[in-house]
Protein backbone atom coordinates (compact mmCIF):
# COMPACT_ATOMS: atom_id res chain seq x y z
CA UNK A 1 0.00 0.00 0.00
CA UNK A 2 1.46 3.23 -0.83
CA UNK A 3 1.86 6.03 1.81
CA UNK A 4 -0.83 8.34 0.09
CA UNK A 5 -3.18 4.98 0.27
CA UNK A 6 -2.34 4.70 4.18
CA UNK A 7 -2.68 8.33 5.05
CA UNK A 8 -6.20 8.33 3.28
CA UNK A 9 -7.04 5.38 5.46
CA UNK A 10 -5.76 6.59 8.89
CA UNK A 11 -7.84 10.03 7.93
CA UNK A 12 -10.97 7.49 6.97
CA UNK A 13 -10.89 5.75 10.56
CA UNK A 14 -10.39 9.09 12.64
CA UNK A 15 -13.47 10.54 10.91
CA UNK A 16 -14.86 7.02 11.41
CA UNK A 17 -13.97 6.54 14.85
CA UNK A 18 -16.83 8.19 16.82
CA UNK A 19 -19.36 5.62 14.82
CA UNK A 20 -17.33 2.58 15.26
CA UNK A 21 -16.43 3.18 19.15
CA UNK A 22 -20.59 3.83 19.54
CA UNK A 23 -20.90 0.48 17.64
CA UNK A 24 -18.33 -1.49 19.52
CA UNK A 25 -20.09 -0.28 22.82
CA UNK A 26 -24.00 -0.17 22.06
CA UNK A 27 -24.57 -3.22 20.00
CA UNK A 28 -21.14 -5.66 19.27
CA UNK A 29 -20.03 -5.75 23.24
CA UNK A 30 -23.95 -5.05 24.07
CA UNK A 31 -25.08 -8.32 22.15
CA UNK A 32 -22.27 -10.44 23.10
CA UNK A 33 -23.54 -9.53 26.42
CA UNK A 34 -27.05 -10.35 26.31
CA UNK A 35 -25.66 -13.85 24.86
CA UNK A 36 -23.22 -14.71 27.84
CA UNK A 37 -26.63 -13.70 30.16
CA UNK A 38 -28.93 -15.84 28.18
CA UNK A 39 -26.93 -18.80 29.27
CA UNK A 40 -27.11 -17.80 32.97
CA UNK A 41 -29.61 -17.25 35.96
CA UNK A 42 -28.11 -13.97 36.21
CA UNK A 43 -30.30 -11.46 37.97
CA UNK A 44 -30.14 -7.47 38.56
CA UNK A 45 -29.59 -7.70 42.21
CA UNK A 46 -27.70 -11.20 42.39
CA UNK A 47 -24.19 -11.13 43.28
CA UNK A 48 -22.89 -14.09 40.99
CA UNK A 49 -24.32 -16.35 38.23
CA UNK A 50 -23.77 -19.64 36.74
CA UNK A 51 -24.18 -21.23 33.90
CA UNK A 52 -27.47 -22.94 33.47
CA UNK A 53 -27.31 -23.83 29.51
CA UNK A 54 -30.51 -23.47 27.49
CA UNK A 55 -32.75 -23.46 30.78
CA UNK A 56 -33.98 -19.75 30.21
CA UNK A 57 -34.84 -20.40 26.49
CA UNK A 58 -36.85 -23.92 28.03
CA UNK A 59 -38.50 -22.36 30.75
CA UNK A 60 -39.81 -19.27 28.17
CA UNK A 61 -41.64 -21.77 26.37
CA UNK A 62 -43.17 -23.16 29.07
CA UNK A 63 -44.24 -19.28 30.69
CA UNK A 64 -47.81 -18.16 30.05
CA UNK A 65 -47.06 -14.62 29.51
CA UNK A 66 -43.79 -14.88 26.99
CA UNK A 67 -46.00 -16.69 24.65
CA UNK A 68 -48.65 -14.40 24.82
CA UNK A 69 -46.05 -11.49 24.32
CA UNK A 70 -44.69 -13.88 21.36
CA UNK A 71 -48.12 -14.45 19.97
CA UNK A 72 -49.26 -10.22 20.08
CA UNK A 73 -45.68 -9.28 18.74
CA UNK A 74 -46.89 -11.42 15.28
CA UNK A 75 -50.37 -10.44 15.32
CA UNK A 76 -49.71 -7.11 15.85
CA UNK A 77 -46.49 -7.04 13.41
CA UNK A 78 -48.70 -8.78 10.68
CA UNK A 79 -51.96 -6.00 10.82
CA UNK A 80 -49.70 -3.17 11.58
CA UNK A 81 -47.38 -3.95 8.44
CA UNK A 82 -50.39 -4.48 6.50
CA UNK A 83 -52.08 -1.16 7.50
CA UNK A 84 -49.70 0.88 7.28
CA UNK A 85 -47.76 -0.50 3.92
CA UNK A 86 -51.16 -0.01 2.22
CA UNK A 87 -52.34 3.09 3.66
CA UNK A 88 -49.06 4.93 3.29
CA UNK A 89 -49.05 3.76 -0.28
CA UNK A 90 -52.81 5.27 -1.16
CA UNK A 91 -51.91 8.46 0.60
CA UNK A 92 -49.08 8.94 -1.21
CA UNK A 93 -50.75 8.26 -4.48
CA UNK A 94 -53.13 11.13 -3.90
CA UNK A 95 -50.49 13.47 -2.33
CA UNK A 96 -48.62 13.23 -5.72
CA UNK A 97 -51.23 14.83 -7.61
CA UNK A 98 -50.15 18.09 -9.54
CA UNK A 99 -52.80 20.06 -7.44
CA UNK A 100 -52.66 24.04 -5.93
CA UNK A 101 -52.33 24.01 -2.19
CA UNK A 102 -50.80 20.06 -2.08
CA UNK A 103 -48.09 20.98 -0.04
CA UNK A 104 -50.56 22.09 2.66
CA UNK A 105 -52.29 18.93 2.67
CA UNK A 106 -48.40 17.41 2.71
CA UNK A 107 -47.61 19.34 5.67
CA UNK A 108 -50.95 18.35 7.74
CA UNK A 109 -50.63 14.25 6.98
CA UNK A 110 -47.29 14.34 8.20
CA UNK A 111 -48.08 16.18 11.76
CA UNK A 112 -48.71 12.74 13.90
CA UNK A 113 -45.13 12.21 13.11
CA UNK A 114 -43.57 14.62 14.79
CA UNK A 115 -46.00 14.27 17.90
CA UNK A 116 -44.25 12.96 20.81
CA UNK A 117 -45.45 9.16 21.44
CA UNK A 118 -46.18 10.28 25.12
CA UNK A 119 -48.38 13.04 23.95
CA UNK A 120 -50.28 10.65 21.56
CA UNK A 121 -50.58 7.49 23.82
CA UNK A 122 -52.30 10.33 26.56
CA UNK A 123 -54.80 11.13 24.16
CA UNK A 124 -55.24 7.77 23.03
CA UNK A 125 -56.01 6.95 26.75
CA UNK A 126 -58.50 9.67 26.53
CA UNK A 127 -60.11 8.64 23.21
CA UNK A 128 -60.96 4.98 24.00
CA UNK A 129 -62.26 5.35 27.33
CA UNK A 130 -65.39 4.73 28.47
CA UNK A 131 -66.43 8.00 27.95
CA UNK A 132 -63.90 9.23 25.85
CA UNK A 133 -63.96 10.55 22.20
CA UNK A 134 -64.60 7.81 20.47
CA UNK A 135 -67.95 6.12 22.18
CA UNK A 136 -69.49 10.24 22.84
CA UNK A 137 -68.82 10.50 18.96
CA UNK A 138 -70.39 7.00 18.24
CA UNK A 139 -73.29 7.85 20.31
CA UNK A 140 -74.17 11.56 18.84
CA UNK A 141 -73.55 9.64 14.77
CA UNK A 142 -76.48 7.33 16.33
CA UNK A 143 -78.21 10.32 17.59
CA UNK A 144 -78.20 12.10 13.90
CA UNK A 145 -78.51 9.01 12.02
CA UNK A 146 -82.25 9.41 10.95
CA UNK A 147 -81.02 12.97 9.60
CA UNK A 148 -78.05 11.47 7.53
CA UNK A 149 -80.45 8.99 5.89
CA UNK A 150 -82.76 11.40 5.26
CA UNK A 151 -80.05 13.52 3.55
CA UNK A 152 -78.94 10.70 1.96
CA UNK A 153 -81.97 9.60 0.74
CA UNK A 154 -82.89 13.00 -0.76
CA UNK A 155 -79.39 13.33 -2.42
CA UNK A 156 -79.40 9.83 -4.32
CA UNK A 157 -83.24 10.60 -5.62
CA UNK A 158 -82.46 14.38 -6.36
CA UNK A 159 -79.31 12.81 -8.40
CA UNK A 160 -81.02 9.99 -10.28
CA UNK A 161 -83.96 12.66 -11.18
CA UNK A 162 -81.41 14.74 -12.63
CA UNK A 163 -79.20 12.45 -14.37
CA UNK A 164 -82.26 10.52 -15.59
CA UNK A 165 -83.41 14.01 -17.05
CA UNK A 166 -80.57 14.56 -18.65
CA UNK A 167 -79.94 11.45 -20.34
CA UNK A 168 -83.98 11.48 -21.35
CA UNK A 169 -82.96 14.43 -23.39
CA UNK A 170 -79.76 12.18 -24.96
CA UNK A 171 -77.12 14.02 -22.96
CA UNK A 172 -74.57 11.28 -21.64
CA UNK A 173 -73.63 12.58 -18.14
CA UNK A 174 -71.64 9.84 -15.97
CA UNK A 175 -73.95 9.37 -12.36
CA UNK A 176 -71.54 11.92 -10.40
CA UNK A 177 -71.29 14.26 -12.59
CA UNK A 178 -69.60 17.62 -10.27
CA UNK A 179 -71.76 19.89 -11.49
CA UNK A 180 -75.42 17.81 -11.14
CA UNK A 181 -74.60 16.27 -7.67
CA UNK A 182 -73.81 20.12 -6.60
CA UNK A 183 -77.14 21.04 -7.28
CA UNK A 184 -78.43 17.48 -5.47
CA UNK A 185 -76.93 18.75 -2.82
CA UNK A 186 -78.03 21.66 -1.98
CA UNK A 187 -81.40 20.48 -2.96
CA UNK A 188 -80.88 17.54 -0.50
CA UNK A 189 -79.34 20.13 2.56
CA UNK A 190 -82.52 22.12 1.79
CA UNK A 191 -85.16 19.76 1.86
CA UNK A 192 -83.67 18.02 5.16
CA UNK A 193 -83.66 21.11 7.04
CA UNK A 194 -87.09 21.68 5.88
CA UNK A 195 -88.15 18.01 7.43
CA UNK A 196 -86.16 18.74 10.77
CA UNK A 197 -88.10 21.79 10.80
CA UNK A 198 -91.47 20.42 10.24
CA UNK A 199 -90.57 17.31 12.84
CA UNK A 200 -91.01 14.86 10.23
CA UNK A 201 -87.46 13.62 10.43
CA UNK A 202 -86.16 14.29 14.20
CA UNK A 203 -82.78 13.28 15.79
CA UNK A 204 -82.70 10.47 18.37
CA UNK A 205 -81.52 10.65 22.17
CA UNK A 206 -77.45 10.30 22.39
CA UNK A 207 -76.69 7.33 24.09
CA UNK A 208 -73.08 6.44 23.73
CA UNK A 209 -72.26 2.60 23.80
CA UNK A 210 -70.91 1.21 27.16
CA UNK A 211 -67.94 0.06 25.30
CA UNK A 212 -64.52 -0.58 27.36
CA UNK A 213 -61.86 -0.61 24.70
CA UNK A 214 -59.13 -0.44 27.40
CA UNK A 215 -60.12 -2.91 29.80
CA UNK A 216 -62.61 -5.27 27.53
CA UNK A 217 -61.69 -8.61 28.03
CA UNK A 218 -62.76 -10.22 24.44
CA UNK A 219 -61.02 -10.20 21.47
CA UNK A 220 -61.33 -9.75 17.54
CA UNK A 221 -59.54 -11.79 14.94
CA UNK A 222 -57.58 -13.84 17.55
CA UNK A 223 -56.11 -10.14 18.89
CA UNK A 224 -56.94 -8.65 22.40
CA UNK A 225 -59.49 -5.86 21.81
CA UNK A 226 -56.91 -3.44 24.20
CA UNK A 227 -54.48 -4.20 21.65
CA UNK A 228 -55.94 -2.97 18.86
CA UNK A 229 -56.21 0.56 20.74
CA UNK A 230 -52.64 0.25 19.95
CA UNK A 231 -52.56 -1.07 16.59
CA UNK A 232 -54.68 1.80 15.87
CA UNK A 233 -52.71 4.26 17.19
CA UNK A 234 -49.33 2.67 16.17
CA UNK A 235 -50.90 2.82 12.96
CA UNK A 236 -52.02 6.58 13.01
CA UNK A 237 -48.54 7.94 13.98
CA UNK A 238 -46.57 5.89 11.41
CA UNK A 239 -48.33 6.31 8.15
CA UNK A 240 -46.74 9.83 7.69
CA UNK A 241 -43.34 8.95 7.83
CA UNK A 242 -43.95 5.85 5.36
CA UNK A 243 -46.12 7.82 3.10
CA UNK A 244 -42.89 9.96 2.67
CA UNK A 245 -40.85 7.17 1.52
CA UNK A 246 -43.78 6.38 -1.20
CA UNK A 247 -43.79 10.25 -2.38
CA UNK A 248 -40.20 10.13 -2.66
CA UNK A 249 -40.07 6.90 -5.11
CA UNK A 250 -43.72 8.16 -6.62
CA UNK A 251 -41.59 11.60 -7.42
CA UNK A 252 -38.96 9.52 -8.76
CA UNK A 253 -41.35 7.23 -11.70
CA UNK A 254 -40.59 8.85 -15.26
CA UNK A 255 -43.81 10.32 -16.48
CA UNK A 256 -42.73 9.02 -19.56
CA UNK A 257 -43.86 5.81 -18.41
CA UNK A 258 -47.68 7.13 -17.57
CA UNK A 259 -47.57 8.98 -20.99
CA UNK A 260 -46.30 5.73 -22.75
CA UNK A 261 -49.06 3.55 -20.94
CA UNK A 262 -52.22 6.35 -21.25
CA UNK A 263 -51.67 6.02 -25.39
CA UNK A 264 -52.14 2.39 -24.74
CA UNK A 265 -55.19 3.14 -23.42
CA UNK A 266 -54.24 2.33 -20.07
CA UNK A 267 -56.89 3.43 -17.24
CA UNK A 268 -55.29 5.48 -14.38
CA UNK A 269 -56.52 2.14 -12.30
CA UNK A 270 -54.25 -0.17 -14.77
CA UNK A 271 -51.58 2.62 -14.72
CA UNK A 272 -51.24 2.24 -11.00
CA UNK A 273 -50.95 -1.45 -10.86
CA UNK A 274 -49.24 -1.91 -13.98
CA UNK A 275 -46.48 1.08 -13.70
CA UNK A 276 -46.63 2.22 -10.28
CA UNK A 277 -46.60 -0.55 -7.99
CA UNK A 278 -43.78 -2.55 -10.15
CA UNK A 279 -41.47 0.65 -10.33
CA UNK A 280 -42.01 1.26 -6.34
CA UNK A 281 -41.00 -2.61 -5.77
CA UNK A 282 -37.84 -1.15 -3.91
CA UNK A 283 -39.21 1.35 -1.70
CA UNK A 284 -41.93 -0.90 -0.80
CA UNK A 285 -39.09 -3.39 0.12
CA UNK A 286 -37.47 -0.50 2.47
CA UNK A 287 -40.97 0.47 3.83
CA UNK A 288 -41.61 -3.29 4.71
CA UNK A 289 -38.78 -3.67 6.09
CA UNK A 290 -38.95 -0.71 8.37
CA UNK A 291 -42.17 -1.35 9.51
CA UNK A 292 -41.43 -4.72 10.25
CA UNK A 293 -38.51 -3.92 12.23
CA UNK A 294 -40.57 -1.52 14.10
CA UNK A 295 -43.58 -3.41 14.85
CA UNK A 296 -41.39 -5.96 15.97
CA UNK A 297 -39.84 -4.16 18.59
CA UNK A 298 -42.27 -1.65 19.48
CA UNK A 299 -42.45 -0.91 23.32
CA UNK A 300 -42.91 3.10 24.15
CA UNK A 301 -46.91 3.00 23.40
CA UNK A 302 -46.95 -0.45 26.10
CA UNK A 303 -45.17 0.95 28.12
CA UNK A 304 -46.97 4.35 28.39
CA UNK A 305 -50.49 3.28 28.86
CA UNK A 306 -49.55 2.22 31.85
CA UNK A 307 -52.44 0.86 34.12
CA UNK A 308 -54.97 2.08 31.77
CA UNK A 309 -55.10 -1.40 30.58
CA UNK A 310 -54.30 -4.65 31.67
CA UNK A 311 -51.00 -5.78 30.91
CA UNK A 312 -51.55 -9.43 29.55
CA UNK A 313 -53.76 -8.12 26.76
CA UNK A 314 -51.21 -5.28 25.44
CA UNK A 315 -47.23 -7.11 26.23
CA UNK A 316 -45.07 -7.85 23.65
CA UNK A 317 -41.65 -9.13 23.12
CA UNK A 318 -39.40 -6.01 23.95
CA UNK A 319 -41.88 -4.88 26.76
CA UNK A 320 -41.90 -8.29 28.12
CA UNK A 321 -37.73 -7.47 28.32
CA UNK A 322 -38.08 -5.03 30.29
CA UNK A 323 -40.92 -5.71 32.53
CA UNK A 324 -38.48 -9.01 33.37
CA UNK A 325 -35.47 -7.01 33.95
CA UNK A 326 -36.69 -3.65 35.99
CA UNK A 327 -39.33 -5.76 38.05
CA UNK A 328 -39.72 -8.25 40.80
CA UNK A 329 -36.66 -10.20 40.76
CA UNK A 330 -34.78 -8.47 37.98
CA UNK A 331 -34.11 -11.63 35.21
CA UNK A 332 -31.65 -10.69 33.24
CA UNK A 333 -30.75 -14.48 32.30
CA UNK A 334 -34.53 -15.13 31.26
CA UNK A 335 -34.87 -11.68 29.64
CA UNK A 336 -32.06 -11.62 27.11
CA UNK A 337 -33.13 -15.63 26.34
CA UNK A 338 -36.14 -13.45 25.02
CA UNK A 339 -34.38 -10.69 23.36
CA UNK A 340 -32.24 -13.10 21.23
CA UNK A 341 -35.55 -14.60 20.59
CA UNK A 342 -36.75 -11.33 19.52
CA UNK A 343 -33.42 -10.44 17.69
CA UNK A 344 -33.77 -14.45 15.79
CA UNK A 345 -37.42 -13.32 14.83
CA UNK A 346 -36.74 -10.35 13.73
CA UNK A 347 -33.94 -11.73 10.91
CA UNK A 348 -36.11 -14.27 10.18
CA UNK A 349 -39.28 -12.06 9.41
CA UNK A 350 -37.00 -10.23 7.12
CA UNK A 351 -35.60 -13.05 5.23
CA UNK A 352 -38.50 -14.53 4.99
CA UNK A 353 -39.96 -11.45 3.24
CA UNK A 354 -37.00 -11.59 0.96
CA UNK A 355 -37.55 -15.15 -0.16
CA UNK A 356 -41.71 -14.64 -0.95
CA UNK A 357 -39.55 -12.09 -3.70
CA UNK A 358 -40.90 -8.57 -1.92
CA UNK A 359 -37.11 -8.08 -3.31
CA UNK A 360 -35.14 -4.61 -3.71
CA UNK A 361 -35.20 -4.83 -7.87
CA UNK A 362 -37.62 -3.00 -9.79
CA UNK A 363 -39.31 -4.38 -12.71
Amino acid sequence: MLRSQRTEALYALLFLAPFLIHLGIFFVFAFVRTVGFSFTDATLIGQSSRFVGFSNFVELFREPRFLAALTHSISFMLVVTTLQTLLALALAAVLNQRLRGITFFRTVYYIPSVLSSAAVTVIAIWFFQKTGFLNTFIGYIGSVAPVLLAFGGLFVLAQAVQVGWERWRGVPVPWLDPALATISLVVALALTWGLVGLGVVRPLEARPPEFTWLTNPDRFLGIPIPLWSIVILNTFTTIPTLMLIFLAGLQDIPRSLYEAASIDGATPLQQFFSVTVPMLRPVTFLVITLSLIGTLQMFDQVALMGDAAPLDSIIVLAYYVYNNVFSGEGKVGLASAAALILAGLTFAIVLLQRALGISEKAH
